[in-house]
């Protein structure tokens, strides 16, 4: 098989996407207003902008639920700029915090079709008064007269779909298709919003836009983000490095191999979690004979020490690490919250120099052994992958531009709070010849500048062509150039959590970076919405003008998100 390099500096849960707007920019509310409500540019034309209202006094209520929300919108509609917020939004989803604050989730709608990527999130303090609004509100697509109808069917939508991304005919699943109201380049249409997700050399998880009328692909962008019978067991493995390591297995018994007993990666010792499993793709790229996710990698005995069990084994051993941590510091069960099972694939297609979440689960190539070694080998990797799953199943932050940019970010914080050793992502993965020539890790949270971006990124930045730390240095990249961005520009976030991790610490660092992936932000937050989010969490847990909240604010003013 011909081998596949990918672009160093894009690499995990790299992707390119096509057709979408330049970066959103928004101001931000000043943590320490003493007003009432604090209220700065939150809506533009056309598309809803990310905003987050701090409502500084508010009557209590009887209940924090969707109708009571609902009727607190509607007595402040004209501050939020909400018609008739009672009809127009709909609750789906209603949350209680560790601090004892609700929060009531709203999702925009018209002709009770969801208008993508618009909601509203009702925040509660403990006793039941509103404390603060965030979200996006298409204010312009509520004025404007659209279709309710569709003229094109789903099944032909969907086939449209799988046409302009070259999708090929075995897919990782059957594609679905749902009617949204979606606004794109100034202008507001009825249309279907198809995922297409797919495997081989160049996989894809397709978000796809077709017009419910014309059959027009308006937008789309790739989001990969580059048991009965089995009975518990211990077990030992080598890693990629060397390391001895002990793993929760299983067994079960296996007529076809002797001494009739195998051992499977598959753990299945954690309370309510469906399970942690490691497959073997054995260097295929999931197209013909084997299918994605593989087979459930086994040995005829409980230690999986040869040479090509290594990646298996960093990629079973580090995917409980990273479940572990956010089960003992942030009290989320698996991925989804809810004990979803955890699942990886190694030995992905033929020199793969890549790792990605595919919205599903996690997988790794071996590498080429020049620039990278098994990439499951990175603990830091590991907790990279599986963040960008934890951010499908909370903000969901759109793969593309400043979202996206954030996405990532978020998945190399967390890599770094888990693999809490340094401030260093992907150190572990890096082969010889890489190191060699100085590339020692993908990217620095301390010092981004350390390394180059790549001769085609560089000008679309300052003109020094390296990873930017501040945002006098933020790359206004296309949308064909690393989705706008999300790789390069998600260096100036990480920079400024080291800031802050440097002043309150790394455990008190996730705590707040949690809170706002968690709690508020939402698919379109863009740096500004992020200052704000990441403040209010920081607020939220230790106190107004607490050094936590300073510290917070001062890492993003460092790195000139000042509004």
């Amino acid at each position: 098989m011909k081998k596949k390099h990918v672009i160093p500096v894009a690499v995990l849960s790299s992707a390119l996407l096509m057709g979408t707007v330049s970066p959103a920019q928004t101001l931000a509310v000043s943590p320490n207003a003493n007003t009432e409500v604090v209220q700065k540019k939150v809506h533009s034309e056309g598309k809803g902008k990310p905003f987050f209202v701090k409502q500084m006094q508010s009557e209590k209520q009887k209940s924090a639920d969707g109708k009571n929300a609902k009727e607190f919108l509607n007595k402040n509609k004209a501050k939020f700029k909400m018609d008739k917020p009672e009809e127009s939004l709909e609750s789906t989803k209603v949350t209680k915090d560790e601090l004892g604050m609700t929060h009531v989730k709203l999702q925009q709608k018209k002709n009770n079709i969801p208008v993508e990527g618009n909601e509203v999130t009702v925040h509660y303090s403990s006793d039941n008064r509103v404390q603060s609004v965030s979200g996006q509100f298409n204010e312009a697509i509520e004025k404007e007269g659209l279709p309710s109808k569709a003229s094109l069917s789903a099944s032909e939508s969907i086939k449209l779909a799988k046409k302009a991304v070259e999708a090929p005919d075995q897919l990782v699943e059957s594609p679905d298709s749902e009617l949204v109201y979606y606004s794109f380049q100034g202008e507001n249409h009825l249309a279907y919003k198809v995922n297409v997700n797919f495997l081989g050399d160049s996989p894809g998880n397709w978000s796809v836009y077709v017009d419910a009328n014309s059959g027009e692909v308006i937008d789309q962008y790739n989001k990969i983000m580059h048991a009965q019978d089995y009975k518990s067991s211990k077990g030992s493995g080598i890693g990629v490095l060397g390391d001895q390591l002990q793993l929760h297995i299983t067994h079960k018994n296996d007529k076809s191999v002797r001494p009739g007993t195998n051992f499977y990666l598959f753990d299945n010792s954690h309370e309510d979690l469906e399970g942690i499993y490691t497959y073997d793709m054995k260097n295929q790229w999931g197209e013909s004979d084997l299918q994605f996710p593989g087979v459930l990698f086994s040995s005829p005995n409980a230690s999986f020490k040869d040479s090509y069990d290594r990646p298996a084994v960093d990629a079973h051993y580090n995917s409980e690490e990273v479940y572990d941590y956010y089960l003992e510091e942030h009290d989320r069960n698996s991925i989804d919250g809810e004990g979803m099972a955890i699942k990886s694939s190694v030995h992905f297609g033929e020199d793969y120099n890549n790792a990605f979440w595919n919205g599903e689960q996690m997988t790794y190539g071996d590498g080429d052994g020049e620039f990278f070694v098994p990439l499951s080998a990175g603990l830091d990797v590991a907790a990279h992958e599986m963040t960008h799953g934890v951010t499908t199943y909370s903000a969901g932050l759109k793969y593309r531009f400043q979202s996206g940019a954030l996405n990532e970010a978020f998945s190399d914080i967390f890599g770094a709070l888990v693999d809490e050793e340094d401030w260093e992502i992907g150190e572990d993965i890096m082969a010889e010849d890489a190191r060699e020539s100085g590339r020692t890790s993908l990217r620095s949270l301390s010092n981004p500048s350390k390394y180059a971006v790549g001769s085609k990124y560089t000008e679309y930045g300052d003109g020094n062509g390296k990873y930017p730390s501040h945002m006098d240095e933020y790359y206004d990249l296309p949308k064909d150039l690393d989705n706008g961005g999300v790789h390069i520009n998600s260096s100036i976030i990480n920079h400024a959590a080291y800031l802050t991790g440097e002043q309150i610490g790394k455990d008190k660092l996730g705590q707040i970076y949690y809170r706002a992936l968690t709690v508020y932000l939402t698919p379109d937050s863009d740096f500004s919405h992020a200052r704000e989010s990441l403040i209010q969490s920081a607020v939220d847990l230790y106190g107004e003008n607490s050094a936590e909240a300073q510290a917070t604010e001062d890492g993003l003013n460092q790195v000139g998100i000042t509004e």
